[in-house]
């Protein structure tokens, strides 16, 4: 079982159809659904038919009661706790010509606990991934951190997404705060935040001392570690939009690695998954 650790929101996805005219209107398609980088990748993974858990935090709100039935008829399980006097987090996403700009509220999630990863791992997980924005936000990094500590002791492999570009650029000591993780994902922007633009995931991998998969978008990823360098070119394929690929693109690789134990196959299998993602609207699979 893997267990995703992190960020369940509200996403308010506008995609639109005109570039955004700042101060007057700007016509799109608006989406609402459930969203989250840690919630996302597992309904991708319960969508492969990979058994999943994933632990946050949510409101005392219909939201948050919204998000969690999303998940479950996902047939993702859950270990959320919930939060009164907070707010479920939310998300405004613009997206046009296959970028997106993230308007985010982190709401409960800043109140995940240490304590609320450990009954997840005592159900036997394999794995642990943890969205790096719980590791951003000094309210949440205690919980991040100690979620990858008590997933180490227990010979757990674990692995974190790197999230978002600008908060590393802002941020201090992320390269410290996953030392010993077993694989740091990234896409180009992210690595080039923490390390440079060059050679990135190698400069990740030792920075690390273990594995890492840089994203390079429509030109495929490269994974650097003990194994060596490999990269795997994808085709381009028609982006319709771009939110929740990485999560995607994560769920693919972590299901592969897990059940394979290949890189080949780790790398085309979130490449195959990420590809998909960009063909339809909204950060979850399409049965959604």
């Amino acid at each position: 079982m893997i267990v995703t650790v992190g960020d369940l929101v509200t996403d308010v996805l506008a995609v639109l159809r005109a570039p955004l005219a700042p101060g007057s209107d700007t016509p799109a398609t608006m989406h609402v659904s459930g969203g989250g980088q840690a919630a996302n990748t597992a309904a991708w993974l319960a969508w492969l038919g990979q058994p999943v858990t994933f632990v946050g935090a949510v409101g005392d709100d219909q939201a948050g009661r919204d998000r969690l039935a999303e998940l479950h008829a996902a047939g993702v399980g859950t270990q959320v706790s919930v939060r009164p006097g907070a707010s479920t987090g939310s998300i405004v996403v613009l997206t046009y010509q296959g970028e997106r700009t993230m308007i985010s509220d982190r709401g409960a999630n800043l109140l995940l606990a240490p304590s609320d990863v450990d009954a997840a791992l005592e159900m036997g997980a394999t794995h642990l991934h943890l969205s790096g924005y719980t590791l951003l936000d000094q309210a949440s990094r205690p919980a991040g951190r100690a979620a990858l500590a008590a997933a180490q002791a227990r010979g757990v492999r674990t692995s974190v997404d790197a999230s978002s570009a600008a908060p590393l650029l802002a941020a201090q000591g992320f390269l410290e705060w996953v030392q010993g993780v077993d694989l740091l994902i990234a896409n180009e922007d992210e690595a080039a935040a923490l390390i440079g633009s060059e050679d990135q995931a190698a400069k990740l991998a030792h920075a690390i001392g273990a594995s890492a998969v840089v994203k390079h978008g429509p030109r495929g990823a490269t994974w650097a570690g003990p194994e060596g360098v490999m990269h795997l070119p994808t085709e381009p394929v028609h982006v319709v939009d771009a939110t929740g690929a990485g999560d995607a693109f994560a769920a693919g690789l972590l299901a592969g690695w897990s059940y394979a134990n290949s890189v080949e196959i780790a790398l085309r299998e979130g490449c195959r998954l990420g590809a998909q993602a960009v063909g339809h609207v909204g950060a979850r699979p399409p049965h959604e």
